[in-house]
């Protein structure tokens, strides 16, 4: 595990491929914030605006740790917010102040419901109107440029992921739709769309010199990261894995997965596990049969070879044949997983007297850096240094600021 601490807005390795780039973000939770945590891990310059007292809602989750400066912070928000400067500013009076710093900055992200910041005159058409170049960013649930039935609705990603179709497709017969299979998978599809719309408006900036709105909506997002649902569907498939087996098996220290879904593949597995004549067997010699004998043959052949092997025993021979399969892993194993370790996908955190781990980046360049991930900041961590360094204000101006209860 890689340990980090404190927090170094900067990169000692070298050049970002984001240096230079500067992000207001109003934010809040998790589908923007993790859109931009992205974009700070590449380089950027994040500015995080928080309410002065009460931060991003995502403060508030749980479980919870104490941070050095004596408040709780939740889970959510430590997951998401790396690399980033806080700035405490309360919308309904310091909102000059906001378009001051948008002025200032190339991406102006947010993930209000819709019609909120234009209520606090931080709307696309108030924010462009002081910068024409920057690109401004929303995501939501349903959109914000065009109509839609639901723009009004408040969501989380388990809409976005209900309303997609995915879950009534991979529903078991005779149980409840399976909510959040996959944590958050709404909100950081949401987020990777988001970073991705961003990174190529930037790209139409530096060849035209427009700014413009990228629109990202949950629902949207969720409809194409589950393409499988219209997709099939409109080719009369009724099955989630029609003709595959797609399923886990028990070893002895828990269950793998397998997919075989190729006629090779299948002719691999059932060699290994000590049946070859069923290459040749009529009743294997469709995929349709390999469904209706799953249970009953398939199942149990696999699971008297199995037996005695532990997890990452079978999956080392499964994968040596050509098969794909992999170790269903308990969170305890995934912290001791040695790919991860070696590649610093988790990184360690020290708060006071407790300790935490989050994902790292999954992305690497062989010819540029990236940054090494610090902490997420404290409510209002960066006031002063952000107002003085990208406003010039004075230490004064700040204080009167302060004492007025405009910014923390």
């Amino acid at each position: 595990m890689t340990e980090r601490h404190g927090v170094d807005s900067g990169n000692s390795a070298g050049a970002l491929p984001l240096d230079g780039i500067r992000v207001l973000a109003l934010e809040q939770m998790i589908a923007a914030p993790w859109a931009t945590q992205l974009l700070a891990r590449f380089g950027a310059d994040v500015i995080k605006v928080e309410h002065p007292e009460r931060g991003d809602t995502g403060r508030a989750s749980v479980p919870r740790i104490t941070g050095a400066d004596g408040r709780e912070v939740g889970a959510t928000f430590l997951r998401n917010n790396l690399n980033k400067r806080s700035i405490g500013i309360d919308l309904g009076r310091g909102a000059d102040l906001v378009l001051d710093l948008a002025e200032r900055c190339d991406v102006f992200v947010e993930n209000y419901k819709p019609g909120t910041l234009a209520r606090f005159g931080l709307g696309y058409d108030a924010v462009s109107a002081r910068n024409p170049g920057i690109i401004y960013a929303s995501v939501t649930g349903f959109g914000t440029t065009t109509p839609s039935p639901y723009r009004d609705w408040p969501a989380y990603a388990s809409v976005a992921e209900a309303m997609s179709g995915i879950y009534q497709w991979a529903r078991q017969p005779g149980q409840r739709p399976v909510i959040n299979p996959v944590g958050a998978l709404g909100d950081i599809g949401t987020a990777m769309f988001a970073a991705l719309g961003i990174l190529a408006a930037l790209r139409h900036r530096d060849a035209t010199g427009e700014g413009q709105h990228v629109d990202v909506a949950m629902f949207d997002a969720m409809v194409a990261l589950a393409d499988v649902v219209p997709a099939l569907w409109s080719l009369g498939v009724r099955d989630r894995f029609p003709g595959a087996i797609v399923t886990t098996f028990d070893a002895a220290d828990g269950p793998v997965v397998v997919q075989v879904s190729r006629e090779h593949q299948f002719a691999r597995l059932v060699t290994v596990i000590g049946h070859p004549e069923w290459v040749d067997d009529p009743r294997f010699a469709t995929r349709q049969g390999w469904i209706d004998h799953l249970e009953t043959l398939i199942r149990p052949a696999v699971e008297r070879w199995t037996q005695g092997r532990d997890k990452l025993a079978v999956c080392s021979v499964l994968a040596t044949a050509g098969i794909a399969c992999g170790p269903c892993n308990s969170a305890e194993e995934v912290l001791a997983d040695e790919h991860l370790a070696q590649r610093d996908m988790l990184v360690q955190f020290e708060e006071g007297s407790e300790s935490y781990v989050v994902p790292g980046n999954p992305v690497r360049f062989s010819r540029m850096d990236t940054r090494v991930d610090q902490r997420s900041p404290y409510l209002g961590e960066h006031t002063e240094p952000v107002l003085a360094d990208v406003l010039g204000l004075s230490p004064e101006r700040v204080a009167r600021l302060r004492s007025t209860g405009i910014v923390s």
